[in-house]
């Protein structure tokens, strides 16, 4: 090899890592906390990444005299000119926080862009209570039916999904969902997370995500609590029906490098608008640890109990209101209520094992107890002493996560692996369904016995990045085993059965031009069955599955503008097959759904936001004749939103609307569940370190329905029983006022 071609090889090595450097950094806020999911776009070589939880970022393609660009929604971008000192220690990037601005938010091709929105929503229109934390994901309708302790109903793109059923819920990694539960299956009490605590909430519609399993066939939500608190607070309101919450705040360690710590506490009380007072009480306490090492490895640590006890007046049957014998907060049988609990200890960790390797994990136990009264049909089976009931049980659950994320390149072309393994281990000790009177006397059991299941999982998802394409296949593997001893049993049995299925999925995104992202998802979900049903029905479906599809954009067509649509369709092998109210097994076949998602998010100027999410849906079964086959309380039209203002000379707050449409409550849709729209207002004002604030539910005093089921019920002095609408009253014009004090 002659001279010349030396210096020819040498100057190609030099020129390739002058031009061909990986930039490393981390992202922090003023107060030098990490930042994730912030944008960092090299404006030169058009490269682009995104911090970690961690706030670490690699940005490849970069070199000394390119310009890039940092910004997250709520901080001011920043934009910084690379200079060779860069390139030879990390990059510590600060960025200032600042009022939102629609205009930044940058549309990428990420898997799930649409939980960007959230973090919009809950800076603009912060929530108090966990039932509005679950509202801000977009289309889903909650209703509560049992004096507010009990786990809200759920309706997700024309699922009336029960309490959890075909919607996985998570909190920090821990599931929310309880399988086998005595109440129902994927039973999610989320009364547990305090809403001034949450920092993130990630969702996502339709069975398309490799690392959410069980229960994940209309969608799954993830909701991520704060690793620190800029200030401490106390908090104080009042309200009609003798309401009352306190909140406390408290950031231990202020001021301490690279460690955090907080408790948060809350109580709240209410009689509610019932003639019979709820004496509705709960308890919540939640403490977080959080450590960052120098290598910006994450340890967290979290703890929290949560206590609450309810009466109730029940669902109340439209005949008895229309004939006066009662009124619309009245109440057949109003000895209903209950009590529930639970504990939780989470330990999260986070560790860059490389520049392109990030490790994430957690482990959790959780302890939970749970007792229910309820009267659904009065006298209809037990004339002498109504049909109460009592559902119990006593369930310990251990489980753990981990994930590795891997960046590397194929060529040219840029591959994201992400795989990981996950254990879940519920012990579930004397689940009971009684037959009760007064919630003194048993006067037959039912059901009771003990539960053991275990869910062992493995996914991995790759994302190919072609330009403007990115295509992302995956693939997730879920083994089940069910174990159920029958206590009423004269001799001892242990009945078992096993399961596993495979669940591919494959997503296509296309950045068809700045700021527009078009969107092809599929998938392949499912939700596990009871396991009393699973070995009664001797491992016949288990884990009935979903097939979904979506088609969709996300698009800002002005800079203050963003808009998202999608197209859907899911089809369910199976729905319910174990009604927990009666212990009976009640199966039903093939459904399908599809329908059309649209949100929209405007600002008007700096401190005015609008905000509206609409779905239309047709859901039928496919094993029933036309006309008959409609799903119970599946809505076809809800729509939810408002107007939001944001610190506007120490005033914000705003106005919030939900409409859910008339409903079939049976399958021939000769019964229905009247719709309705209740607006709430909001208005908060702040000075020195106080805010007053002043809450409006049911502003304009509607009547409507919370809840509302066709039941076939029977009352003392009715000869024959009645199917009709039966119902949980909404509230009425309810207003509290509040004081915050920070420090």
């Amino acid at each position: 090899m002659n001279l010349n071609k030396i210096l020819t090889l040498l100057s190609v090595v030099v020129l390739a890592n002058t031009y061909a450097q990986e930039l490393k950094g981390e992202v922090l806020n003023e107060i030098n906390q990490p930042l994730e999911a912030v944008y960092v776009f090299n404006t030169s070589s058009q490269s682009h990444a995104h911090t970690s939880e961690n706030g670490v970022f690699v940005l490849k393609d970069s070199k000394p005299g390119d310009s890039i660009r940092i910004g997250l929604l709520g901080y001011r971008v920043k934009t910084m000119v690379l200079e060779a000192a860069n390139f030879e220690s990390k990059l510590t990037i600060v960025l200032e926080e600042k009022m939102f601005q629609l205009e930044e938010m940058v549309i990428t091709e990420e898997l799930n862009t649409l939980s960007t929105i959230t973090r919009l929503d809950l800076n603009t229109s912060p929530v108090n209570s966990s039932q509005e934390v679950l509202r801000k994901v977009p289309g889903l309708i909650i209703g509560q039916h049992a004096g507010g302790g009990k786990a809200e109903q759920l309706f997700l793109r024309g699922f009336d999904i029960d309490h959890g059923t075909d919607v996985s819920i998570s909190v920090d990694g821990m599931p929310v969902n309880m399988v086998s539960h005595a109440h129902g299956q994927g039973y999610s009490d989320l009364h547990f997370l305090i809403p001034e605590t949450v920092n993130k909430i990630d969702f996502g519609k339709g069975p398309y995500y490799a690392q959410e399993g069980d229960f994940n066939t209309a969608g799954y939500v993830d909701f991520s609590t704060r690793d620190y608190l800029k200030d401490s607070q106390i908090s104080f309101s009042l309200g009609d029906f003798n309401s009352l919450r306190t909140l406390g705040l408290f950031n231990l360690l202020e001021n301490t490098k690279r460690q955090n710590a907080y408790i948060a506490t809350e109580y709240i009380a209410t009689d509610g608008p019932f003639e019979s007072p709820q004496n509705f009480n709960r308890l919540n306490i939640f403490g977080k640890y959080v450590h960052f090492s120098p290598e910006n490895d994450k340890l967290s640590i979290s703890a929290s109990h949560f206590t609450s006890r309810w009466n109730a007046s029940g669902q109340i049957p439209q005949r008895e209101v229309d004939n006066g014998n009662i009124t619309r907060f009245g109440a057949i049988d109003d000895t209903e209520g209950g009590e529930t609990e639970r504990t939780n200890f989470n330990v999260e960790f986070s560790k860059n094992i490389s520049d392109k390797t990030l490790f994430t994990s957690n482990a959790f136990y959780s302890h939970y107890a749970f007792e229910l009264y309820s009267n659904f049909t009065f006298f209809l089976e037990d004339p002498i002493n109504g049909d109460q009931i009592r559902q119990k049980e006593d369930r310990q659950i251990f489980g753990a996560n981990t994930a590795i994320k891997h960046h590397t390149y194929l060529g040219t072309t840029e591959l994201t692996l992400t795989t990981g393994l996950g254990f879940r281990h519920d012990i579930n000790n004397d689940v009971e369904l009684s037959h009760t009177l007064n919630r003194q006397t048993t006067l037959e059991q039912i059901q009771l016995g003990d539960i053991n299941q275990t869910n062992v999982d493995a996914f991995l998802n790759a994302e190919f990045e072609f330009g403007k394409f990115k295509i992302a296949p995956a693939l997730r593997l879920d083994y089940f085993k069910f174990l159920y001893t029958d206590k009423l049993q004269t001799t001892y049995t242990l009945q078992s059965e096993t399961k596993t299925i495979v669940s591919p999925k494959l997503n296509l995104f296309y950045n068809a031009k700045d700021n527009l992202q078009v969107f092809l998802k599929s998938g392949i979900g499912f939700h596990s069955n009871d396991t009393r049903v699973v070995v009664n029905n001797l491992g016949e479906d288990i884990l009935p599955r979903a097939y979904g599809l979506d088609l969709g954009n996300v698009w800002k067509p002005a800079k203050k503008l963003v808009v998202n649509t999608a197209l859907w369709y899911l089809f369910l092998e199976q729905e319910f097959v174990y009604v927990g109210d009666a212990g009976i097994v009640e199966p039903s076949g093939k459904t399908e759904r599809f329908g059309l998602d649209l949100g929209l998010r405007y600002q008007f100027n700096d401190w005015l936001f609008f905000d509206t999410d609409a779905t239309l849906t047709k859901a039928r079964s496919l094993e029933a004749a036309s006309g008959e086959d409609y799903i119970p309380l599946a809505p076809d039209f809800t729509l939810a939103g408002g107007l939001s203002v944001s610190d506007l000379n120490g005033f914000s707050g705003g106005i919030r609307y939900r409409y859910i449409d008339d409903r079939p409550a049976n399958e021939d849709n000769s019964i229905v569940a009247e719709g309705y729209v209740v607006t709430d207002f909001n208005m908060n004002y702040s000075f020195d370190n106080v805010t007053l604030g002043l809450v409006i539910e049911n502003l304009f005093d509607v009547e409507w329905n919370e809840t509302q089921f066709a039941t076939e019920s029977r009352l003392q002095n009715e000869a024959q029983a009645v199917e009709e609408i039966h119902f949980t009253p909404g509230t009425p014009f309810f207003i509290k006022g509040s004081v915050t004090y920070k420090f």
